[in-house]
């Protein structure tokens, strides 16, 4: 691959690490809302396939929240910052 091939690929990659992120929180705001206006009724029909208790189920929907919004950063937000920070010193590199 030539040079300007790959560079292409890595704004390529970012492009989709960012739009992962992106779509990420948006899944983690559907879960908040849902959560927030909707938490009774959701804590009930969990309740016809699980036995937890409503501080259980808080707690498992906080955790839960937690890990999906670290994995977000860990996956797809940190590569795409350093694939933006590497092609910044490439392009400063060849000026």
């Amino acid at each position: 691959m030539a040079r300007d091939e790959h560079i292409k690929m890595l704004e390529n990659m970012a492009g989709i690490f960012i739009r992962c992120f992106l779509l990420t929180y948006a899944l983690l705001f559907l879960w908040f809302v849902f959560y927030l206006f909707g938490g009774d009724w959701v804590y009930n029909l969990q309740l016809k396939w699980f036995t937890v208790n409503r501080h259980e189920y808080d707690l498992l929907c906080y955790y839960s929240m937690a890990f999906i919004k670290t994995c977000a950063f860990l996956f797809f937000l940190f590569p795409y910052i350093a694939i933006k920070m590497m092609l910044h010193k490439t392009r400063d590199k060849n000026n």
